[in-house]
């Protein structure tokens, strides 16, 4: 009996990942992305399809893994300095399109589809959600992501990440009167703050220290098993609370963002993301009954089609109100336009709790999925409507260039470096975002291009396939290392040089492929001491002296701050008193 289940399982296995892999590589191969074929693979091999596989319900309890892992990942690329710099995106703009989409789409479910309100709202929330599985890879592919309509499409999914655990407390009290037995909603929240603190808390004082020595024991398959150990640990205390684990998987990923184990922790846990993500769609797949579509293919399409158009009218209005330009507002709406993973989620928990029954969340599972298919579509159908003119601004786009170096930021410190760059005879191409900053350039005969520079394809147009360097002096912490990685990625020959604002983006840009990374008034300030011990007639040695034991020590200092992640490492280091008072030892 062992043998043949474990016979079934690898037959199972076999079949599942066979069918996978065809139709991924076929979605891929047309642009349509992976996720489409992931659940067309379960559907073929479910029950209503050929009927090789069964036990879906089985294997999604298993796969719900991958939604946990992908909350970790996406914990890990917020930084709390990012967090904190996107708060109006995250939760004005994110907040507003969940609520307002949602509210939209449950009126016209109560009102047009003939739905209960319970039911509608059990359907229509959900629906508000969009797809962080198919948006982030389109988004980083077309090097958008750092754009300003990428950065508010990426809030807003973060948002809505985050949202899930919300609208989870919302369906089971919609269901309390028939299914759920669970605490008040208010004493969940209580809990869930709690469970918050108490990560934050293990994770500042007990995860890195805990991955410091495993960096120093160099053991590279011990990163897997802790990360795993912690996205796992995190996600049962959340559900021993009766919270969702996404919500503990994604606090663990943001208290480790800015540590320096990140980038290790996310290749690490990147492969088992991937395949349980890959399995859960698979056997949402298998769950759609594909004969109560059949019969009800009109409001299928009809419903998807409604998705789409109320999604995509009202995050336009929400692009514009927070300052995109209508094209841009056009592509967020467009971007976001499609139901998500998520939904997929909820609607299994509103079945649960009675709300909806199963051939409704099939209808509706099936709804998620034809709008999710649509969104390459639209998004290539539309692409010369949302492409900027030419003349719409009467300044150049960057040209393909025989430059040496590629500067992106012609502010007051971009200025200076491409000057000097020029005065040695290297050819220097500018690019700039503000527009009246190219103008007042102009003036003083400055040749500077309209463009965003965080953006691969306008890299790739001025030519930085060719360049020998790219500069990145932009104002703040725009160069983050996804971005230098991505460029680096793409311009493999181009060797980057990076404005940082201060320590702390120094030490987040450690293990950032850039050749030379800058304190921005690093050189100054040392310059004006030198300057103020000139005054204060101090000779030639001693100045020299000065300067020289002030740069050996913060760049230990520095060293070490960025080994640990922790600005507070050797403050010991630091001058506090004259030369004459100080510690020897320090």
């Amino acid at each position: 009996m062992e043998h043949e289940t474990q016979a079934f399982m690898l037959r199972d296995g076999a079949v599942l990942l066979g069918f996978a892999l065809a139709l991924v590589l076929l979605f891929r191969k047309l642009g349509l992305g992976a996720t489409l074929g992931y659940l067309l693979a379960g559907a073929l091999v479910g029950p209503s399809g050929l009927g090789l596989v069964d036990g879906a319900q089985g294997k999604i309890g298993i796969a719900e893994l991958g939604i946990v892992l992908l909350l970790f990942i996406v914990g890990l690329e917020l930084a709390p300095s990012r967090l904190w710099r996107l708060r109006r995106e995250i939760f004005g703009l994110g907040l507003l399109q969940v609520a307002l989409c949602g509210a939209a789409l449950t009126v016209v479910l109560g009102l047009g589809a003939g739905f209960g309100w319970t039911a509608a709202i059990a359907i229509g929330l959900p629906l508000a959600l969009s797809s962080t599985a198919q948006v982030l890879p389109m988004l980083q592919s077309s090097g958008r992501l750092h754009t300003p309509m990428g950065e508010k499409a990426f809030s807003t999914l973060l948002f809505q990440d985050i949202s899930i655990i919300p609208l989870i407390t919302i369906i089971a009290a919609l269901g309390a009167g028939s299914a759920s037995h669970g605490p008040p909603g208010w004493q969940l929240a209580l809990q869930a703050l709690l469970a918050v603190a108490g990560l934050i808390a293990v994770g500042r004082f007990g995860l890195r220290p805990m991955f410091r020595l495993i960096g120093r024991l160099g053991e590279r398959e011990m990163f897997v098993v802790a990360a795993l150990f912690v996205v796992v640990t995190a996600s049962a205390l959340m559900v021993a609370l009766g919270l969702s684990p996404a919500l503990g998987a994604f606090v663990a990923g943001v208290m480790l963002a800015d540590s320096p184990y990140r980038h290790e922790l996310e290749a690490d846990v990147e492969p088992f993301r991937s395949i349980l993500l890959g399995l859960f769609f698979v056997s949402v797949g298998m769950l759609l009954d594909l004969s109560a579509i059949a019969e009800r293919p009109l409001f299928v399409l009809a419903m998807a089609a409604g998705v789409i158009v109320i999604k995509t009218g009202v995050i336009f209005g929400l692009g514009r109100l927070f300052g995109l330009p209508w094209r841009g507002a056009l592509a967020l709406g467009l971007l976001l336009s499609q139901g998500g993973e998520f939904g997929f989620v909820l609607f299994s928990q509103a079945q649960g709790a009675g709300l909806l029954s199963e051939e409704t969340a099939s209808l509706i599972g099936a709804v998620v999925t034809l709008s999710m298919a649509t969104t390459p579509f639209l998004m290539l159908a539309t692409e010369r409507l949302r492409r900027d003119p030419a003349s719409s601004e009467s300044r150049e786009g960057p040209p393909g260039s025989t430059s040496d170096v590629l500067v992106v930021g012609y502010g007051r410190f971009g200025q200076t470096t491409a000057q000097m760059l020029m005065a040695s005879g290297l050819g220097v191409t500018l690019i700039d975002i503000d527009a009246n900053r190219i103008d007042v350039a102009r003036e003083f005969g400055a040749r500077v291009y309209f463009g965003d520079g965080t953006r691969i394809d306008l890299l790739r147009q001025a030519g930085a396939g060719e360049v020998r360097a790219i500069v990145f002096a932009m104002d703040g912490d725009q160069a983050s290392p996804s971005l230098l990685q991505a460029v680096h990625d793409a311009f493999p020959k181009a060797r980057l040089m990076v404005r940082a604002f201060d320590r702390r983006t120094v030490m987040a840009l450690t293990d950032a492929p850039a050749c030379a990374v800058v304190r921005e008034v690093y050189e100054s300030a040392i310059e004006l001491a030198r300057r103020a011990m000139e005054a204060l007639d101090l000779d030639d040695a001693e100045i020299v002296e000065a300067e020289q034991t002030y740069r050996a020590l913060d760049d230990k200092r520095l060293a070490a701050q960025s080994e640990t992640g922790d600005i507070r490492a050797a403050r010991e280091m630091m001058i506090t008193n004259p030369a004459g008072d100080q510690n020897p030892s320090s």
